[in-house]
């Protein structure tokens, strides 16, 4: 069964255009879990990232896609657990009768009516991120330009999730920038407000704003606010 070619271009189009402007990356993840499931004709698919030192579910498309997805959370075992441990795709045309891989999978598989399932590695380089699986109800023999379009699918997701953090640690280093530069600020106003009122330098101004804040055990920025802002004296 081929891929939807035209659908799976424009879906990376509109995904590369999404990483340029601010986005929440669980729903970039939900976007990502809906249009592999229509390009590649599945019954559905889940992501479960490895977050806190296991593997967790984060989204799928449909309730039996969703149970599945917990299954493997509950046993650690399955596509999502293969591909997450060994860095490799791995594609099952009917898991019903694999007990010898995965039993409870397998079982939960049997109950829910799904046959054919995939796992896709999500990492960059050497960084395992998690998993991209697929679903279909009936066996499938999967082709190998279905399962190269799920990686690039599994990258494309790995890339929201690394853009995202790369986006927070930046705003973040931001923040204290800005916060930096608003102390130099205020310190800089506190030291003018004192030299003048002790007549002394803004060097020897800074020295007795820095030993008033010592003996109070206080940031030099709040006793430099309180001078600007609430009138302190030192």
């Amino acid at each position: 069964m081929a891929y939807r070619h035209e659908e799976f271009v424009a879906a990376l189009s509109k995904f590369a255009q999404r990483l340029l402007t601010p986005y929440e990356v669980d729903a970039a993840l939900d976007a990502v879990v809906r249009k592999v499931t229509s390009v590649l004709e599945l019954t559905g698919a889940g992501v479960t990232l490895h977050v806190d030192g296991r593997l967790r579910f984060v989204t799928a498309a449909g309730e039996q896609i969703e149970a599945m997805e917990r299954c493997q959370e509950r046993f650690d075992a399955g596509p999502c657990a293969h591909a997450f441990n060994h860095g490799e795709t791995v594609a099952v045309a009917d898991v019903r009768g694999r007990d010898d891989l995965w039993p409870e999978f397998a079982a939960e598989a049997r109950r829910l009516g799904i046959a054919a399932v995939a796992g896709v590695p999500m990492q960059l380089g050497e960084v395992k991120v998690g998993a991209l699986d697929l679903y279909c109800r009936e066996p499938r023999e999967w082709a190998d330009d279905e399962l190269a379009a799920a990686q690039v699918f599994a990258d494309m997701a790995t890339g929201y999730i690394v853009n995202s953090d790369k986006l927070r640690q930046q705003e973040q280093l931001s923040a204290q920038l800005q916060t930096a530069l608003d102390t130099r600020v205020v310190v800089e106003q506190a030291k003018g407000i004192t030299a003048q009122a002790r007549g002394v330098t803004p060097a020897a101004a800074f020295e007795l704003i820095r030993s008033y804040a010592r003996r109070h055990q206080a940031p030099v920025r709040a006793v430099a606010q309180a001078i600007v802002e609430v009138g302190l004296r030192i």
